[in-house]
């Protein structure tokens, strides 16, 4: 390759590293020819249209990838859960695949069925690798394939969706949790009654957790057996198709929490040990445990595995119409060491030999299919080390990712919280950390995620009120601490909303502090779901503060929302002041005025901003949304000449600002 790459050419500190870059370019273009030929990754990512049960013109088709099997036996419902000779599959001649095709009246839609599979010195029941339906047995708790062949299978209303992201705004949710009831949620529920409030609120794309098939609950999605088999916890699949088709028609796109960085260790329901092969799916050796995360790691280096994880894409992709994916533990995937250990702090840490190559590729091709079977798709990488051209495209020399998540963000509002007094707080320090990015890499901003609301951690709201939001949070009744956190809470999401270059995501509830930790049910809470769900009837009560941070919420993504591409634009640093704790900066006609002081508030502060009258447009001590209105915000503000600056077209534009609150304003055409 004779030409630098692009990602080389906009970073000069990646020069010597440019074998490495440019190896892994090569390696990603050569296993792409290895794999399609002169056809394309669309046409190879197509294994869920051949592996599998299928129903035919002539009745039914089912196969299995399975080289280490000596023999193969479908049982279910239709056979008495009995090995018989006609359902017996055979094995195809020069593969590892097996075989069987049965008359229509063999079985029937909603029969169960699991696999008996035979090796050398052993046997055991397996549920299908390419399942598209799994279900578990109330009573039970077992888990089956169960025939999905519906009479009147869903047809969706909104063939094709163009999405309007800009910028990405993302309501990150999780079904089973997102109810007010103390049980799991379904995709209907969600549909009818937490959808119309992401839309009110102005999100224009829903990120949905645990949709893969994972056998324990409590492990939020992220220990899957049955890749291609939509939760049936939440519902049917039908029901997850009409719950994306009807985001669709309200304008939302949808993209799913798609988990390919490892695979839960079960051998009965999931691929652990599928025929007598505890290897057929993993890497050998010290390297098939994840030792963190008590799970299995993907052989990235097998074409059968590269076959299986890019059709495991497209199917979500094709099927059921998500405009995305969100990847989980990218970088676990990125290292041998899963990242774990690791403090990643220069350049030589991201190409010292450490990297999986295997695993790189294969995120590189999955983006170059992902984008081939849909060109507006949505691709985001949850990766925490800042491995450089990882939100790149590939034709500069990076991996091809759409976004990738700003995970320093809520580590460092956590940080600031724990340990710093509010006197300490430094807007320079603030202003620099959700700025810090690489400019050829778009981010998602978030101040919290889900992983900061689970048991052991905690939400910024918790943090900043505690034990206080149980008993002062009745409007009327705030005390200080209460008055404190609703502030922050409203200002650290205003920072970190305002500075995107990408998007923005809020996990469910957040946004109007939701009270209580998220903790699944399991043996330790005596299988209790009071934790593991959503209070809309808190922020729905007029009574209570909750309200407050919900509505405050809605009016900065809606502001947001109405400057066109506002993540492309300049962030403009106008002014800081550590000493006052002010920060100003300016996107377009939009000027974001901080005053972080706890105590002191500040008359005719001002700032140089391009000459014009600006309004108020935001305020987070506006009394709507419980601040003390202070400021008067329905007066107009007019800049004042300076002949200093006059030949920069720029004039002092002089405020209120009251402690620990802030302002946006916007100049008038």
């Amino acid at each position: 390759m004779d030409e630098e790459l692009n990602i080389i050419k906009n970073d000069p500190w990646l020069e010597p590293y440019k074998d490495a870059i440019t190896g892994r370019h090569q390696h990603a273009i050569d296993k792409e020819k290895e794999l399609t030929g002169k056809k394309t990754l669309a046409d190879f990512a197509t294994g869920h249209l051949y592996f599998g049960l299928h129903h035919t013109e002539k009745g039914w088709t089912f196969r299995e990838w399975a080289p280490n099997a000596t023999a193969i036996y479908l049982i279910g419902d239709f056979n008495g859960w009995q090995e018989q000779p006609k359902f017996k599959l055979r094995k195809v001649k020069n593969s590892g695949n097996w075989e069987i095709n049965l008359p229509e009246k063999a079985m029937k839609h909603g029969d169960l069925y699991k696999l008996k599979v035979y090796w050398e010195g052993g046997c055991g029941e397996r549920i299908p690798a390419w399942a598209t339906r799994v279900v578990q047995d109330d009573e039970t708790k077992i888990f089956s394939a169960q025939v999905w062949n519906p009479s009147k299978p869903y047809k969706f209303k909104k063939k094709v969706f163009n999405p309007n992201i800009s910028p990405l705004m993302i309501y990150e949710c999780h079904i089973g949790m997102s109810q007010d009831a103390e049980k799991v949620g379904t995709y209907n529920e969600f549909r009818e009654n937490v959808l119309p409030r992401v839309v009110k609120d102005g999100y224009n794309c829903i990120q949905v957790m645990a949709i893969q098939e994972h056998p324990y609950y409590g492990s939020f999605g992220y220990h899957v057996s049955s890749f291609f088999a939509p939760s049936s916890r939440f519902g049917t699949p039908e029901e997850l198709k009409q719950l994306i088709d009807t985001a669709h028609q309200m304008g939302v796109a949808v993209i799913m929490d798609i988990v390919h960085s490892h695979a839960v260790k079960n051998e009965v329901e999931g691929l652990g040990n599928f025929a007598g092969d505890p290897c057929q799916y993993f890497y050998q050796g010290d390297r098939r445990e994840h030792p963190a995360w008590d799970s299995l790691c993907f052989d990235y280096g097998k074409n059968e595995v590269l076959h299986f994880l890019l059709s495991n894409c497209k199917y979500w992709l094709d099927e059921f119409h998500f405009d995305g994916f969100r990847f989980d533990g990218v970088t676990s995937m990125l290292y041998y060491s899963h990242g774990l250990g690791e403090a990643f702090c220069s350049y030589e840490d991201y190409f010292n030999g450490h990297q999986d190559d295997n695993a790189i590729c294969y995120l590189t091709l999955a983006n170059k299919l992902i984008h081939q079977v849909n060109p507006r798709a949505i691709t985001i990488a949850e990766e925490v080390s800042g491995m450089p051209g990882l939100a790149a495209p590939f034709a500069d020399g990076g991996y091809g990712f759409d976004y990738r998540m700003a995970m320093n963000i809520p580590d460092y509002w956590i940080k600031i919280i724990k340990e710093r007094r509010d006197e300490d707080w430094k807007p320079s320090s603030m202003f620099w950390e959700v700025t810090n990015r690489r400019k050829d890499e778009k981010t998602i901003s978030y101040c919290e995620s889900h992983d900061q609301a689970l048991v052991g951690d905690k939400t910024i709201i918790f943090r900043l009120i505690d034990a206080d939001m149980y008993w002062h949070f009745r409007i009327g009744d705030e005390n200080g601490t209460v008055e404190r956190g609703i502030a922050l809470h409203k200002m650290i999401r205003l920072l970190t909303a305002s500075t995107i270059n990408g998007g923005y995501l809020n996990f469910m509830g957040n946004e109007f502090g939701h009270p209580e930790w998220i903790d699944f049910p399991r043996e330790g809470n005596g299988w209790s779901y009071k934790y593991a769900r959503r209070q809309w009837h808190l922020v729905d009560d007029p009574t209570l503060c909750y309200h407050y941070l919900g509505d405050f919420d809605a009016a900065m993504v809606h502001l947001i929302e109405s400057v066109k591409n506002i993540q492309k634009t300049d962030v403009i640093e106008v002014w800081h002041n550590d000493g006052d704790q002010v920060l100003a900066y300016r996107r377009k006609d939009l000027v974001f005025v901080f005053n972080f002081n706890p105590t002191r508030s500040f008359t005719d502060y001002g700032f140089l901003v391009p000459r014009g009258e600006y309004h108020v447009v935001l305020n987070t001590d506006s009394k709507e949304f419980g601040g003390f209105g202070f400021a008067d915000d329905t007066v107009a503000h007019f800049t004042c000449a300076d002949p200093l600056y006059a030949k920069e077209k720029k004039e002092w534009l002089k405020l209120y600002i009251p402690a620990r609150s802030a302002v946006v304003l916007k100049r008038q055409k």
